[in-house]
């Protein structure tokens, strides 16, 4: 199946993380998935959102990162509600997406919605050779603010904000 490259992401965080050979019980694995994403974000001037369940009572929501959009669903909901959510509130505008999931009720879900699917496996494939073909060529000389660091830190230590 044909991209469009154009095309704006809706992320199954949780179902990417291990395909990218990150570990979920790592207390990092969402901090780590979002700098990854930050640089893909950038590097390829789309837009990205990226759901993760699990989230303890007092942080959840959604946070931007950088240019993505981070949503922390919590405990008791799970991101594969949220992305069917979004989607919804979408309406005719979910076509111009791509949700990438291995999760068949997510993909269907976005197949109702006439959105694009991309299975995780191919996503982290498209993000490898994105990152890549980014350092053979050296565009991709951003890093991390300070202050971006500090806040993705503050999200996982549950810190007030």
């Amino acid at each position: 199946m044909m991209y469009n490259r154009a095309m704006p992401y809706l992320i199954d965080g949780h179902n990417l993380i291990p395909k990218l050979g990150l570990r979920l019980d790592d207390p990092d694995d969402e901090l780590e998935l979002g700098r990854i994403l930050q640089d893909f974000a950038r590097i390829k001037r789309h837009q990205v959102e990226v759901y993760f369940d699990g989230a303890p009572a007092g942080q959840a929501g959604m946070r931007k990162l950088g240019t993505v959009r981070a949503h922390f669903v919590p405990l008791g909901q799970t991101a594969d509600s949220a992305i069917r959510a979004r989607l919804n509130r979408m309406g005719k505008s979910a076509k111009n997406w791509t949700v990438v999931s291995s999760d068949r009720e997510v993909q269907g879900a976005a197949k109702l919605s006439q959105a694009q699917v991309m299975s995780a496996e191919t996503f982290a494939h498209l993000l490898r050779n994105t990152l890549a073909a980014s350092v053979k060529t050296g565009t991709d000389d951003k890093k991390l603010s300070a202050g971006e660091v500090d806040e993705w830190l503050k999200i996982f230590r549950g810190d007030k904000q």
